[in-house]
């Protein structure tokens, strides 16, 4: 019997919603506030709060955190703004905790 297999998904880690493709995994060499952090080129099933200035190990980056739309837990950041063009590539992209999210495949 031939197995299905769908896309590797990455969830909340307090109620399993899914948040991320693992495919849209950028790099996984990021840090978080709380320890090792993904970088996502999208992400889905979220709530994005206000946008405020933050001093990250990079510099200076406007940025929102993001939470699961389900349980409200946060999950990380988006980067709404870099202000250092060596940093620009990060906008519009989300941060999201290794501790806050599970692989589910």
């Amino acid at each position: 019997m031939a197995e299905l297999s769908g896309p590797r998904l990455y969830s909340c880690c307090n109620c399993r919603n899914h948040v991320a493709y693992h495919d849209d995994v950028m790099s996984k060499a990021f840090q978080g506030r709380h320890g090792r952090a993904f970088l996502f080129s999208h992400a889905m099933n979220i709530v994005v709060g206000p946008k405020e200035d933050r001093n990250l190990m990079t510099g200076l980056h406007a940025v929102a955190d993001v939470c699961c739309c389900d349980c409200r837990q946060v999950l990380g950041w988006k980067y709404e703004r870099a202000y250092e063009e060596s940093q620009k590539y990060k906008e519009g992209k989300f941060i999201l905790e290794k501790s806050k999210i599970v692989n589910e495949n």
